[in-house]
């Protein structure tokens, strides 16, 4: 068996698969930034509507983030064991049931368009303009799942770099078509928030048929489909379902607690929720190599190595939160300028230093999800996510809207944070239940060194 790069140098290896990654991942919130930006000079409900619309389509997304998840854990595992051919067949059935799937749930969408703007805001023009993002928007949910599934693939194969210039591409089309449809130029008339909808969802397609020809030319295309495999997927589904439910539950709520606040609090809490994706992202990147590596070691059957990767990986995820944390302590007032307007400038300074000083936690979750993903102990996932986020939730319905700052959200999102971490730790130090990445048999865990 030829030896990994990762034994030799673990934490070169880490880093040299993650920052591709980091590209990659944070060029979608970096253009939402840029959304945010361009729609704050349309005004506070504007910017909140924005808020309620992409935290909402988020619901969307992520609830069939199984299918990029998934599609990476397997590819990576056959990988490891040398079966290119159950790895095509795995990436076809992923980009495919993506597609399928996209669509059906754009459809099913459209039908509560008016519920969902309404349910999120009572501010007529927040909720006429939420309506009329939504709409647009959904056109691109197909697109958004099929990008999932092939990302998945390519890293699976441990390629961070194809993703990382599909998405900087989609990126910057994104931004190009935002300055253009927002505003207006030339004979093109200005489409206020609908324009920032139409830019995201042109630059989706382009990204998602790049990716495919790119997964194609790799793997192959096989149309066979094993009923197996499907369901193997859905089981898979089934849990990352659940807890993505869970997870957008306690962002969804959030959102809407900052919403009743008014236009203002709203217009803080969605600059600082997407710094948060922005950094969630970013952060993500050794989540996302550290699943290649776990999966491919698992699948090689060298279970101490898989541990090693994830000592390497928490070392470097805590690390770099500490210093985001430090970075955005300072950078306050030039985001604030950027991205918040004036009427809510106070609020967003109150709860920026408890967003701030939750960056490790964030960190440790992130990096421990990625890890059980490699493990394909999504269960585990399942029930930590499902416990902390009820605990939060409790905490969120607790609140009054009239009576309570926007500061008590960030508390109680730090303290859902702290919840999800301590969960993903415990599974692997010291390995509470049937954890995967317990040592057989008593045997070294070869961590020493790492």
């Amino acid at each position: 068996m030829s030896a990994h790069p990762f034994e030799a140098r673990p934490h070169r290896t880490l880093v040299f698969l993650s920052l591709p990654v980091m590209l990659s991942l944070i060029a979608e919130p970096l253009a939402g930034l840029v959304d945010t930006a361009f729609v704050e000079r349309l005004g506070a409900p504007s910017a909140a509507a924005l808020g309620a619309a992409t935290a909402l389509l988020s619901s969307f997304l992520w609830v069939f983030n199984f299918l990029g998840v998934g599609t990476q854990t397997e590819v990576a595992r056959t990988a490891g064991e040398g079966r290119e051919g159950e790895a095509r067949a795995i990436a076809s059935l992923a980009m495919g049931l993506a597609l399928a799937l996209g669509t059906a749930a754009a459809i099913v969408a459209a039908r509560f368009l008016d519920a969902s703007a309404g349910w999120m805001s009572d501010d007529d023009v927040v909720r006429a303009a939420t309506r009329t993002y939504l709409g647009v928007r959904l056109l691109g949910l197909p697109a958004g799942l099929v990008l999932f599934s092939a990302f998945g693939a390519l890293r699976g194969l441990q390629d961070m770099r194809t993703p990382m210039w599909i998405a900087g591409a989609m990126s910057l089309a994104n931004v190009g078509l935002d300055a253009v449809l927002i505003f207006g130029w030339g004979p093109i008339p200005a489409l206020g928030i609908a324009g920032a909808a139409w830019a995201t969802v042109a630059s989706q397609l382009l990204a998602a048929g790049a990716a495919c020809a790119v997964v194609i030319a790799r793997l192959g295309w096989t149309p066979r489909v094993d009923a197996a495999r499907v369901g193997a997927l859905f089981v898979v589904g089934r849990d990352m379902v659940l807890r993505t439910a869970a997870l957008l539950a306690f962002m969804l709520i959030a959102t809407r607690v900052a919403l009743q606040m008014g236009p203002a609090a709203a217009a803080a809490n969605q600059a600082i929720r997407q710094i948060f994706m922005l950094v969630a992202f970013l952060l993500d990147a050794y989540a996302a190599s550290t699943q290649s590596l776990v999966a491919g070691f698992l699948g090689a059957g060298r279970v101490a190595l898989a541990r090693r990767v994830a000592v390497v990986g928490l070392r470097w995820a805590v690390g770099t939160g500490a210093v985001l944390s430090l970075v955005l302590w300072f950078a306050e007032p030039a985001l604030a300028a950027l991205l918040v307007p004036n009427e809510a400038r106070a609020l967003f300074a109150s709860a920026w230093p408890v967003f701030v000083l939750s960056q490790t936690l964030a960190a440790v979750s992130f990096l421990t999800d990625g890890v059980h993903w490699g493990t394909g102990d999504f269960g585990w996932l399942r029930n930590g996510m499902l416990v902390s986020t009820g605990l939060g939730l409790a905490l969120l319905w607790s609140l009054d809207p009239t009576q309570t700052s926007l500061e008590a959200v960030w508390i109680v999102t730090g303290v859902w944070l702290a919840l999800r971490s301590l969960a993903g730790l415990i599974r692997i130090w010291p390995g509470v239940g049937r954890a995967p990445l317990s040592p057989p048999d008593g045997s070294p865990s070869a961590e020493g060194g790492a």
